[in-house]
């Protein structure tokens, strides 16, 4: 090999494509469908006056970095005790309500998912499954199919969502293979809604999760990566507008990859009129709790790992506190490259808002759903 080639040629695109590719070759990822008289009941508690209800809802986003080997090395026995942590948490009444997961690529990643013990579990977008956006034009400028850009998909999106209530609906999409740029084509990222039932609330609550295109790791140009990481936010701008409940509050987390970019931030808040949780808790009379290391007025440009929130129509939401998870510190030790970030939301609705028993306090068409959620994603394969 010359000195020119030994320059401009890395073993990096190969060593991801090999992760991945015995990625796609292991266990499929978790599914667990949890039957509606089995949900608990939601704690809820009546206003003084007698005019509002409300319940709290704990969701925690967290990036597993789940990579296999030889992307990654070692990192079976982290992502083991990352599942025994979340079960022993989950046991004692101290874990999240709903846990979204990003970078579920690996067996260990997947048995992690597995063994937090959540009973109901839906994954994100798999291998096969095709964009709702299909007719994008190519990106500008020529494909890097060293850098990962061969047009094919070796493993899903690495998505999954976890529950201690039941997911009443789900609904998927795929960024696709002219939504992405470098290495992160490789594998199908995307964004995945599950709607989340709780008894004793009178409307469910849309959950959003999605893992965008990351900026350096993809190994491209960052005109490259930033333009399709734009097109992924008007995917998501275009599944979030065809999927919510308008009724329902809305929130979306994830690994956004938008960390001390503030391009990315412009295109992405051109698409999505959320409000960010951050925003609200770095205002000390917002009434949210910090129990975080934030630095400097915009401690959301330091992270890649956020969540938005919306009110719906019949129930409002607002953060009530904001904490590290597995940072190394009192919450347990890191696990990951990523610190998990918990949002305690506060839910908020009339009293006199009748509520019906369990899975029916949803939406009507909600109520029918559970059952086929294991065969339809059963058919759309690893």
């Amino acid at each position: 090999m010359t000195d020119a080639l030994r320059t401009s040629f890395s073993w990096r695109p190969f060593v991801a494509a090999g992760a991945l590719a015995l990625a796609a070759c292991g266990p499929k990822p978790p599914l667990r469908v949890m039957a509606c008289d089995a949900a608990p009941a939601a704690p809820v508690r009546v206003s003084e006056d007698g005019q509002s209800a409300t319940a709290t809802l704990s969701v925690l986003t967290y990036n597993l970095e789940g990579l296999g080997w030889p992307a990654r090395k070692g990192r079976a026995a982290g992502l083991k005790e990352i599942g025994e942590r979340l079960a022993a948490m989950r046991e004692g009444g101290t874990g999240p309500d709903v846990i979204l997961f990003q970078e579920m690529f690996s067996g260990a990643a997947k048995r992690a998912v597995e063994a937090s013990g959540y009973p109901a579990i839906a994954p994100g977008p798999q291998r096969t499954t095709k964009p709702y956006i299909a007719d994008q034009e190519k990106l500008a400028g020529r494909a890097k199919p060293l850098k990962g850009e061969l047009g094919i998909k070796l493993v899903g999106g690495g998505l999954a969502i976890a529950s201690r209530y039941p997911i009443v609906d789900m609904a998927l999409d795929a960024y696709g293979r002219r939504a992405c740029a470098g290495l992160d084509c490789l594998s199908n990222k995307g964004v995945m809604l599950a709607r989340i039932a709780m008894p004793g609330v009178p409307v469910p609550i849309d959950i959003y999760n999605t893992h965008m295109n990351s900026r350096g790791a993809s190994g491209v140009t960052a005109a490259r990566d930033g333009e399709a990481h734009a097109r992924q936010a008007i995917a998501a701008s275009d599944f979030i507008a065809r999927t919510q409940d308008l009724a329902a509050p809305l929130i979306f987390g994830g690994d956004f990859n938008m960390r001390h970019s503030e391009d990315r931030w412009a295109e992405f808040s051109e698409y999505h009129p959320l409000t960010l949780v951050h925003e609200v808790c770095v205002d000390p009379a917002s009434g949210c709790e910090v129990k975080i290391s934030w630095d400097g007025d915009a401690p959301w440009m330091d992270t890649q790992d956020l969540q938005f929130f919306a009110d719906g129509e019949r129930l409002t939401v607002r953060p009530l506190r904001v904490e590290a998870l597995f940072d190394g510190g009192a919450s347990g030790p890191r696990l990951s490259d990523h610190d998990g970030f918990l949002v305690t939301y506060e839910l908020r609705w009339p009293a006199a808002m009748a509520v019906k028993r369990g899975c029916q306090s949803a939406a009507s068409k909600a109520v029918s759903v559970a059952p086929a959620i294991a065969s339809r994603i059963a058919a759309r394969g690893p």
